[in-house]
């Protein structure tokens, strides 16, 4: 499929007001969005504390004559709310940071939702912030269709019409119940929570510690990562993303802000602060510069289906990591070499701060990750026929209502002058056994796919 100019995605669907950018109030903007483990439901959250689901559309699935991954609304409710301390005068965003699936063990969803905005200072804590786990809940309402109030002829043949009452199906209404708050444990911006294959723990990671928690027990926690200094004068480094292994549940993983990735072995310690691996690229002295530690940073983690590799995102690139290697990635694949000489005007207006994520295809044959002008790219990480090799771009934006179909874009023809930071792609999810993926584009929902 040469060079990238032809690809099989598609536009599949939208959701959300598709009205101007000026008309988006703050809340409406989408912070997450995340697939749960078999594809068939969908969650995004807001900056208003929204949480919204969405459920696998089964009759465009099943009909002959159509084709392709289609959503429907399945519920919408308020996941946190904004609060304010009142004696220190510091409030508590709603945002939602993270939403995250907990595997189905019967007829009901969990999933956990966390909340809160990075304070301006590492130094500055707002609030404690909230982890919630979700029930969400089918329920029939039934009505009587028939009971023994009609009229009878015959007062004497009270026994022939005597009719027990019946109930019939009248209407399914979804219900989201909160089942647990985990509090009191975080004094950072909370920016991961990643449920463990054990399926009974999970991990929260603020910008200094990882708490390890059971699912059930609310109000006790396990710090397994600390690396707050005593002195806050002397704080090189933050945590940025935490992630635990696919399927061994004493495996974890977080990124920091020097760029560095470093696993973690439960088996081994209890407080993991001594890494079982480092994963770090040495920076050519050459090209050392003013911005050479913000654009280090790592801004996401994803291990991949199996375990084996690992994914991450800093300002101007992807890299994926073989887990058994670490002595440098085994790709590293160039995003925003283009804006190499723009970091000073993006350091300036704080976009060089934009926290990017990227993420796995269910096969690992290909990764995704956003950027600006509502761009979103994928790779082939491994050449097949049917996806072909190289890079394919579009663009999550009114265009894609026309199916349009973005050709490979050479690094030397971007314009960097006509670049919209204020569209840029964060945030998406890669259906777990399809090629489908969500993206969030300020208060849109897009759907794209390959079927």
């Amino acid at each position: 499929m040469g060079d990238g100019d032809q690809h099989p995605w598609k536009f599949a669907q939208c959701f959300g007001d598709k009205g101007d950018v000026e008309d988006i109030t703050e809340a409406d903007i989408i912070s997450t969005v995340e697939f749960d483990h078999t594809g068939n439901y969908l969650a995004t959250g807001d900056k208003g504390g929204r949480v919204v689901l969405f459920e696998r559309n089964e009759s465009v699935r099943q009909h002959p004559s159509k084709k392709g991954c289609e959503y429907k609304f399945h519920t919408e409710f308020q996941s946190h709310e904004p609060e304010f301390d009142y004696l220190k005068s510091l409030e508590i965003e709603e945002k939602i940071n993270k939403i995250k699936w907990c595997r189905r063990s019967n007829a009901a969803h969990f999933l956990l939702s966390t909340n809160g905005k990075s304070p301006a200072k590492i130094t500055d804590p707002k609030l404690d912030k909230t982890i919630k786990l979700w029930k969400i809940t089918e329920k029939s309402l039934k009505v009587v269709a028939e009971n023994n109030l009609t009229d009878r002829p015959d007062p004497n043949a009270y026994l022939d019409y005597l009719r027990l009452p019946r109930m019939q199906h009248h209407d399914t209404i979804v219900a989201a119940t909160p089942r647990r708050v985990y509090s009191n444990a975080h004094a950072y911006h909370i920016n991961s929570i990643s449920p463990n294959s054990d399926v009974e723990t999970f991990i929260s990671a603020d910008d200094l510690r990882i708490n390890l928690w059971n699912l059930d027990i609310a109000d006790q926690s396990f710090n397994i990562v600390d690396i707050k200094p005593v002195n806050m004068e002397e704080l090189t480094e933050v945590i940025t993303a935490a992630e635990f292994h696919p399927s061994h549940c004493n495996i974890f993983m977080y990124s920091s802000s020097k760029g560095t990735i470093k696993l973690g072995d439960m088996r081994a310690a209890a407080l993991c602060d001594q890494h079982a691996n480092i994963f770090e690229e040495e920076e050519d002295p050459q090209n050392k510069s003013f911005f050479s530690e913000i654009i280090s940073s790592i801004s996401d983690v994803r291990f991949s289906k199996d375990g084996r590799y690992i994914l991450s995102r800093d300002y101007l690139s992807l890299k994926i990591w073989d887990i058994n290697m670490n002595r440098g990635p085994v790709t590293t694949i160039n995003i925003h070499d283009h804006l190499r000489s723009k970091l000073c005007d993006l350091y300036e207006n704080d976009c060089i701060f934009d926290k990017f994520e990227c993420t796995f295809s269910g096969d690992s044959s290909q990764v995704l990750t956003g950027s600006y002008n509502n761009n979103f790219m994928i790779y082939t990480t491994v050449s097949n026929e049917r996806s072909g090799n190289g890079e394919v771009v579009l663009q999550a934006d009114k265009s894609a209502f026309k199916t349009k179909r973005l050709k490979r874009k050479g690094k030397a023809e971007i314009n960097t002058d006509n670049i919209d930071y204020g569209k840029k792609i964060l945030h998406a999810s890669w259906h777990p056994n399809e090629d489908s993926i969500a993206i969030a584009a300020t208060n849109n929902l897009f759907v794209f796919s390959t079927l």
